[in-house]
């Protein structure tokens, strides 16, 4: 079956292959450090690892590795980055802080210290202080805080507006070629398109913006989730008004060529339970997912892809009652997440994406037998009536032995009677 027949019988919850991504959205993704071992263990030509997403280091797994690996997902993703520079079909060699030789856009700008800390820069701007440390012997970089302490009594609002506006006519067109190309893939689509991020922790930062001002420490914004709504509620609206005006934007150019597009990726879950309650996720949040979700459900054929760590069991049906149709990465190994129970409380009204393998413990320190075992049993609990597709619990870290990750693509093959 192709990609988009095995995604059909996920949304329509109904039994049968279960679809494979690995490397789809910024959450499914794979470390090139992963991909590199892959490549060689496949037998595939050796070259650069091209880097699709500069924060987490994820790999690109170009279709040689897709085809040996059974992946029938492929990204479509915006020009920009976390970072603020812009990768489109331009790289550059680079050689990390472990050797590795990889792929970087034009504008990846590193700068390296006496202690071994590498920094990179937003928009590849020197000039500026840099908005990313990766420390010595790390293998991601970590957001920097170039913000003053908050000042709450001479806080401008519009401070935290700066990263919202227009798409631009060449990022349009880069979504135009990169739709040209895909159109006509069997693969699944997966559109990450940006700018509906409500809140994403990632982003509060501003690692994509030169010298960035207002509420940036991540301590301060998560004080405001409880005493400030009002102030976050101005920066939600502002960038909604956006949000929806580049949906239009760039559904005019792609057409239904994507199949999910990612929405958001702020998290609600510690390991141990919910940091945010109901009551503030629908008065906060709720309100702003809805208005993209509906858009999106009203003008397109996309399913939407909502990204939610840790012990979220309550907020599930907030979660779809937002109205997204998929929810990744389903931690079962959290307090409160047993498998079967999510399964059988909303496994029928929402789809579950990843929750493949424990990434925490059982992929990179379990024996291949170990990962073959735990992914049938989660492959028959989640797959059972539909409503599933295979990924990880997040995304494959760097130091996951390569044959633990076969053993995992194995055991999915034989679940689906494909070996």
């Amino acid at each position: 079956m192709t990609g988009k027949e095995k995604l059909k019988l996920a949304l329509n919850h109904e039994e049968g292959p279960i679809l494979l991504d690995i490397g789809g959205m910024p959450t499914t993704g794979i470390h090139c450090k992963v991909v590199e071992s892959l490549r060689e263990f496949y037998g595939l030509e050796k070259r650069p690892v091209k880097i699709l997403e500069p924060v987490q280091m994820l790999g690109l797994v170009e279709d040689d590795l897709k085809d040996a690996m059974g992946i029938q997902t492929t990204p479509l993703w915006s020009a920009g980055t976390m970072f603020g520079f812009k990768q489109k079909d331009k790289f550059k060699e680079w050689r990390t802080p472990w050797g590795q030789v990889v792929l970087v856009a034009e504008d990846f700008v590193t700068t390296t210290d006496e202690d071994g800390k590498t920094y990179i820069y937003s928009c590849g701007d020197t000039n500026y202080p840099p908005a990313g440390c990766m420390p010595k012997n790390g293998v991601y970089f970590d957001n920097i805080n170039r913000v003053p302490e908050f000042d709450e009594d001479n806080y401008d609002v519009r401070d935290n507006f700066e990263e919202f506006g227009p798409i631009s006519d060449g990022d349009l067109d880069w979504l135009k070629k990169q739709k040209e190309a895909l159109e006509n893939s069997d693969d699944v689509i997966m559109g990450n398109l940006g700018g509906t991020a409500f809140g994403d922790i990632a982003l509060v930062p501003g690692p994509q913006l030169k010298q960035p001002k207002g509420l940036r420490d991540i301590t301060e914004w998560y004080i405001s989730i409880k005493a400030r709504q009002d102030i976050l509620h101005e920066i939600f609206s502002y960038q909604l008004k956006y949000a929806i005006e580049n949906l239009e934007k760039m559904y005019a150019v792609l057409g239904d060529t994507i199949q999910v597009a990612y929405i958001c990726g702020t998290d609600f879950g510690t390991q141990n339970g919910p940091f945010c309650s109901n009551e503030i996720f629908n008065d906060l949040y709720a309100p702003y997912y809805k208005k993209v979700n509906d858009w999106i459900h009203e003008n397109t054929k996309w399913k939407t892809f909502k990204h939610c760590c840790g012990s979220i069991f309550s907020l599930i049906p907030e979660l779809i009652n937002a109205g997204f149709d998929i929810l990744n990465p389903v931690q079962w190994t959290a307090k409160n997440m047993d498998k079967t129970k999510l399964k059988e409380a909303y496994g029928d009204r929402i789809v579950f994406w990843g929750g493949g393998v424990d990434t925490q413990k059982t992929l990179p320190f379990g024996t291949p037998k170990q990962v073959h075992d735990e992914v049938l049993e989660c492959c028959k609990v989640f797959g059972k009536n539909g409503g599933f597709v295979f990924n990880t619990i997040h995304n494959i870290q760097p130091g996951v032995p390569v044959e633990n990750v076969v053993a995992m693509i194995n055991a999915v093959k034989e679940y689906n009677g494909e070996r």
